[in-house]
């Protein structure tokens, strides 16, 4: 088992977006000189509305529009082997998007150049971890011991 294949494919924008845009970018780049990119369809952004139900009705409503960017490209490396990719992303670059999606393209159907996607996915896990460490120290510092609460209000009834 490769180690790419570790992560499930559904992880990989995920994984991609925890590193700096450039770096997925040129990623792309280089394999867009070595192999025939094609979009099937227009790499697009724009905004979505984001809708949720009511807990107590179970009515939908609509919290706020959040910016989504997505790609869908056909990859035929220097083997004359193909392969479909496509991103869906929470980002307003389009061209993100679609870096995104040669990426995954080239990655999913195990095409020439996907050693170096290999080595960004690790490193985009190695960064979430990171961060993930990170925020769980900052939410330790910032709990609250509401049990002394409760003991002085006991004290103090009217």
């Amino acid at each position: 088992m490769t180690h790419y294949e570790s992560y499930p494919r559904r992880d990989w924008p995920r994984l991609l977006l925890a590193l700096p845009p450039q770096k997925v970018m040129e990623a792309a780049r280089e394999l867009t000189e070595q192999c025939l990119v094609d979009d099937q369809a227009l790499p697009q952004s724009g905004l979505a509305l984001l809708q949720l139900r009511d807990g107590a009705l179970a009515e939908p409503y609509f919290i706020g529009e959040i910016p989504l960017s997505r790609a869908h490209v056909t990859v035929v490396d220097d083997k004359g082997e193909k392969g479909e990719g496509a991103a869906q992303i929470l980002d307003d670059r389009a061209s993100l998007a679609r870096a995104i999606a040669i990426l995954d393209a080239v990655l999913a159907n195990k095409l020439n150049g996907r050693e170096n996607i290999e080595i960004l996915l690790k490193e985009g896990a190695r960064r979430l971890l990171r961060d993930e460490a990170s925020r769980g120290v900052i939410l330790k510092r910032t709990r609250v011991d509401f049990s002394l609460l409760d003991a002085t209000s006991e004290d103090n009834e009217i």
